[in-house]
């Protein structure tokens, strides 16, 4: 069934939400459109950068041209769009018209259906005796570099008549300053460019089909490498458009108001610039577009948009603090060349779009064909089904399957099954167009958080950087915006392994230059690369945020997830020290870490996490299996194998609940639980160090404490992380992945969120973004790569294709070189040499001692037999064994 009808129904009662198939109307009367496959709480329409991020949010049964678009944090960006049909102008596009005095030849269109996939965003429109589509494609390609680095988007408007006569038509759009100006009393100067030339009144206008003309914008006083409130002050707005097959193309700067009453009564432009250069807000100048088609029955026009900075990173190097350019520089030259490009590549930029969308819906079809489940399908919408009719009490129903639920519209507590109250699956969802949906809708916001750029001559201390290359940087969008946040990469880690394992190695790249670079005095993985975007100047006093297992243990699996996709082992000989180093700390801390934080920081400091200290023991058998690769003549891979084995059997003890039933969200805190996500490294790298028992049985305790929009993180709270859900749907047996996709699915379509996919949401009520004091809503974060988790998954092989699932139940395969090496957990000789300076790794810990470790830096009381270890501080550490 498809999804979109699915998903709507079963919470109209409690949470009131947006159904595409309710008689809802808009602010101007006009019918909510029809959704598919979702309705999400925005639709992406340019999304390219962290400053090229342009959203249409639905909220309050909104649409592109009532809701008008807005920057990923919400502030407004003027981006205006028209069709005058035989005399009557229709605004699809903004809400600057209705600003306008009223008249007859001037009207809103009325919105018909928006659906989207992973790389257009289409919205369709009644005007009149034409239906207008306008189409956002904002190419998602991860193997293209060169095209990926470009930080533009793609809009084509097109009408097709549907009385099947010709109308005359004409088209405008405009668009203002707002998108780099976020103060409206900041002098903003603009030109018309034609071919890297500037367009002047007073000179000969030379037009023709193939020409493409672009209105630069910028500040008259930039500031480099700075923002306010998150939109850069440095760099230009483009919008660019050409004649293409209009019979007519004009252009023209001016008033807002004016310059749109002045069309919409002569449907054509000036082909004037204003000279007169001002603030955003002062007197609101505009920069705008018109074509005229004549008689026709059918038209179609482009325009490309985007904020281009110009350097674009500001980075600390072996050859001091210097200016990076964008990696489109290397590809196509100047700003005008990679517009010029990037606006005749069009059909080429389609193509390719098309073919990854194509391979996209047939790797999750490949993925849920292991355990039978129905696959994506293109079938058409249809009514929903109705769980219930509002009233009060229980709803009772069977699912596809004909098995039994009970649902309650009076609470929040979701489908349930009747003979154990546990909770269930979204009844007649199927769960591969509900993950597809999901992914799809993540799949422009991951690739809008990052940027692409030319390396220093001079990199790391392990040689020049290759400048064949590109480094890339991502923002921590909306959190604090840090540069190469480590453990907001981790969470993104499944996209990239599954779309191009090499884009994570080039953001894996700065973090590595800086620390092997001198650069970071701390002996565990730096938090991130700079405070704030878009500088990466890194913490040469090693001031950054304290989350010294939660990263080290991040950078180490990331580094052995890219060799495992990649197969490219010199990657790892080249950071083995450092990873040794990082591998230290955790052998000392990760067990019992403390007080530290996890990246779940938000929900703050709690000592001896269960789920972070697993992190820190998979990060150690990680590294078993490297030592295996780069330095086999040593015993590091069976020291670092012994002691994660060792490190598992004693963290079992202290990580499960007395009762067996599922693992603890801290140590000896007998009421907790949460999500272990975690273990999705173990399955995924087929580590397989967790006993199966842990995936049994934490799949089977993750129904009892389900809501309707999800599993809570943890018994803490009623909020979720979506990509926590995502990594933790791939630990489970098929039906608790089927819940965790299909409410998820569900949180999209019903949700009171306005802006771009949050990761962090209520479970229950609305499905709101939380309301703890202190919480930032986390909007539009590229930590959505781990909605790919399943498909990361299938891409490792690590799916059991008997049993159908990636929970670590079935067979999960041994790395042959770590087999080959003969590794076990008993204890080992010690003639061979170590670079590790441990032999013996008979280790148990104190349950006291483990919740008195508390100081940064302190290490855990304990024992390493015939050894002592060093800490990070420096400081040896003695370790007592306990039973």
């Amino acid at each position: 069934m498809f999804l979109s009808y699915l998903v709507g129904a079963a919470l109209v009662a409690v949470v009131n939400a947006q159904d595409p198939y309710s008689c809802a109307k808009d602010s101007n009367g006009h019918p909510v459109p029809s959704y598919s496959p979702l309705r999400p709480p925005a639709v992406p329409l340019a999304v390219r950068s962290p400053y090229t991020s342009a959203w249409s949010s639905t909220v309050n049964n909104g649409t592109l041209n009532t809701n008008g678009v807005i920057f990923w944090r919400g502030q407004g960006l003027g981006w205006e769009g028209i069709v005058t049909v035989d005399g009557v102008s229709y605004e699809y596009l903004g809400t600057g018209s209705q600003s306008l005095p009223s008249t007859s030849n001037l009207k809103t269109a009325a919105p018909l259906s928006v659906s989207y996939d992973s790389q257009y965003s289409n919205f369709t429109f009644a005007a009149g005796p034409v239906e207008i589509t306008a189409s956002f494609l904002s190419s998602v390609l991860p193997k293209d570099i060169c095209r990926t680095s470009i930080p533009l988007s793609y809009l084509t408007t097109s009408i097709r008549s549907t009385d099947n006569a010709a109308h005359n038509v004409q088209f405008y759009s405009d668009v203002n300053a707002a998108w780099i100006a976020s103060e409206s009393n900041k002098t903003v100067e603009w030109n018309l460019y034609q071919a890297g030339n500037i367009v002047t009144s007073s000179g000969p206008i030379q037009k023709g089909a193939s020409s493409v003309y672009s209105w630069l914008l910028h500040l008259q006083q930039p500031y480099e490498f700075a923002e306010l409130y998150d939109l850069p002050i440095w760099g230009n707005l483009t919008y660019s458009s050409s004649q293409g097959q209009a019979s007519d193309f004009s252009f023209q700067s001016g008033y807002s108001n004016s310059l749109r009453y002045s069309y919409a009564m002569q449907h054509s432009l000036q082909d004037t610039v204003d000279p007169n250069y001002r603030g955003a807000g002062a007197q609101e100048p505009v920069f705008a577009y018109a074509h005229d088609f004549g008689s026709v029955s059918s038209a179609s026009v482009m325009y490309t948009i985007g904020s281009v900075q110009q350097p674009t990173m500001r980075y600390l190097s072996t050859g001091g603090v210097i200016p990076l350019q964008p990696w489109w520089t290397q590809c196509y030259g100047d700003i005008f060349k990679m517009i010029d490009f990037h606006y005749n590549d069009f059909a080429e930029t389609q193509q390719l779009a098309a073919r990854w969308e194509s391979q996209l819906k047939a790797d999750v079809n490949a993925y849920y064909s292991a355990d039978n489940a129905s696959v994506y399908s293109n079938s058409t919408p249809t009514p929903p089904p109705i769980y219930s009719n509002g009233s009060k009490g229980y709803t009772s129903g069977t699912n596809e399957r004909g098995e039994p639920y009970i649902f309650d519209p009076d609470t929040s507590y979701g489908f349930l099954n009747p003979t154990n109250f546990t909770g269930i699956a979204i009844p007649d969802m199927e769960e591969a167009e509900a993950y597809y949906a999901i992914v799809a809708l993540s799949a422009r916001q991951i690739m809008g958080a990052y940027v692409l750029a030319v390396p220093p001559r001079a990199g790391c201390s392990n040689g020049d950087s290759n400048a064949s290359e590109p480094l890339m940087f991502q923002k921590e969008i909306s959190s604090n915006g840090n540069t190469n946040t480590v453990d907001v990469m981790y969470p993104a880690m499944p996209f990239f392994l599954y779309a191009n394992p090499e884009l994570l190695k080039y953001i894996l790249e700065p973090l590595f230059q800086n620390q092997e670079g001198g650069f970071y005095p701390n002996g565990y993985s730096m938090h991130d690369l700079g405070t704030h975007f878009p500088n990466a100047t890194g913490h040469v006093e090693g001031d950054d945020e304290y989350m010294p297992v939660e990263e080290s243990g991040n950078m180490i699996l990331m580094a052995y997830a890219y060799y495992k996709f990649s197969g490219n082992v010199q990657y790892l000989q080249a950071h083995y020290p450092k990873l040794v180093e990082w591998a230290q700390y955790l052998i000392e801390f990760s067990l019992t870490p403390g007080i530290q934080l996890s990246t779940d920081d938000f929900a703050g400091r709690l000592p001896n996490q269960t789920n972070l200290a697993l992190k820190g023991i998979i990060g150690i058998r990680a590294m078993s299996s490297i030592a295996a690769l780069v330095s086999p003549s040593t015993i590091d891979a069976s020291t670092y194998l012994t002691l994660s084995t060792t490190y598992i059997t004693t963290w079992q003890t202290l990580a499960l609940n007395p009762s067996g039933t599922h693992t603890l969200l801290s140590y000896s805190h007998r009421s907790s639980w949460g999500q272990l996500y975690n273990l999705y490294a173990d399955t995924l790298l087929s580590l397989s160090l967790v006993p199966q028992k842990i995936y049994a049985l934490q799949s089977a305790w993750y129904p009892h404490v389900s809501q309707i929009f999800g599993v809570p993180l943890d018994s803490r709270h009623s909020y979720t992380k979506s990509d926590w859900e995502m990594w933790t749907a791939a630990t489970c047996s098929p039906s608790t992945r089927k819940l965790f996709v299909t409410t998820l699915a569900k949180w999209v379509n019903s949700t009171r969120t306005d802006r771009a996919f949050t990761d962090l949401y209520d479970t229950v009520g609305e499905g709101g973004y939380p309301v703890e004091e202190g919480l930032n809503q986390l909007i539009a974060r590229p930590v959505a790569g781990g909605h790919f988790s399943l498909l990361a998954l299938w891409r490792a092989g690590g799916l059991d294709r008997t049993a159908g699932t990636g929970m670590g139940m079935g067979t999960v395969r041994v790395s042959s070189k770590i087999a080959s090496s003969s590794l076990s957990s008993s204890t080992t000789t010690t003639t061979p040499t170590s670079t590790l300076g441990v032999s013996m790794m008979t280790v148990t810990m104190s349950r006291t001692s483990a919740a008195d470790s508390q100081a940064r830096g302190t290490s855990v009381m304990g024992t390493v037999a015939g050894s002592s270890l060093v800490s990070a501080g420096g400081a040896s550490s003695s370790i007592k064994a306990e039973e």
